[in-house]
């Protein structure tokens, strides 16, 4: 059985994203769930692989800073 240590939710448009750090005998994982009207997609993290998703994640939001203002819609996924 899995164990909650945290859990968290971010309202992104129409999308709710849920963020849970758990841990069961086999390690501590951070799930990421997304909520689109009832469709559930989740991706799970091993708790070894956080620091390098969130160095990719801080290069992704520096490149979207040095892109300027979007001028379409299409970052509406």
């Amino acid at each position: 059985m899995d164990e909650e240590l945290i859990c968290r939710q971010v309202q992104v448009e129409r999308k709710l994203f849920s963020f849970a750090l758990k841990q069961n005998p086999r390690g501590r994982f951070l799930r990421i769930t997304e909520d689109v009207n009832g469709r559930r997609d989740a991706v799970i993290i091993p708790s070894t692989g956080l620091a390098q998703v969130r160095a990719v994640i801080d290069e992704m939001i520096e490149a979207d800073r040095a892109a300027g203002p979007s001028t379409t819609n299409a970052d509406l996924v």
